[in-house]
């Protein structure tokens, strides 16, 4: 059986790989630059609990999408991971909206919960930054059909993806109530 399944013409690969590393550059470097914008006089309060929200559909898409794929539900599969991309870029775009225009909220916890809370934060951060280029790969190797080396990329980008999408709602549980 071969591991080689042509979705997109194979001399397309090179330009799609030089928008996969643009994108894994440009991203977390646009984010850290708005990160220093601040927009006064917009009230996007509200926003954490929804991307909070979307980040725990993100980690629902990704466990469907890996139940798809088991059962060789190829199509479902690539609409599930479709989705939770979108639902990625989403997510980012409410993220940096609401923090151009709120101050960060310090942590009022006390005791041993702060110090999971500051790990699960820096381990989230750290990771959603690695995460981009791994998401970028993997997702071109399988839109190229490439089966064999989107599956062992794979194996690194889905726990970290869960893992980002989960955090990322624990890190909003665990902030919540120290919110204005």
């Amino acid at each position: 059986m071969s591991t080689k399944i042509n979705y997109l013409p194979r001399e397309k690969e090179p330009k799609m790989r030089t928008i996969a590393i643009a994108l894994s550059i440009v991203l977390p470097f646009a984010v850290a630059v708005l990160f220093m914008v601040k927009i006064p006089g917009i009230d996007l309060s509200f926003l954490p609990a929804i991307y909070a929200g979307i980040n725990a559909f993100t980690a629902v898409l990704l466990i469907a999408a890996l139940i798809a794929i088991k059962n060789k539900n190829i199509k479902l599969h690539k609409t599930l991971i479709n989705a939770a991309i979108l639902c990625s870029l989403v997510f980012l775009l409410m993220y940096v909206a609401y923090h151009m225009t709120s101050d960060s909220t310090p942590y009022g916890g006390e005791g041993a919960i702060k110090y999971v809370y500051y790990f699960v934060l820096i381990s989230h951060i750290f990771l959603s930054v690695i995460i981009t280029p791994l998401v970028c790969f993997t997702y071109l190797k399988g839109w190229l059909g490439d089966v064999k080396a989107h599956k062992k990329l794979t194996r690194f980008t889905y726990p970290l993806w869960l893992y980002v999408a989960i955090s990322g709602v624990v890190v909003y549980l665990m902030i919540s109530p120290y919110y204005n």
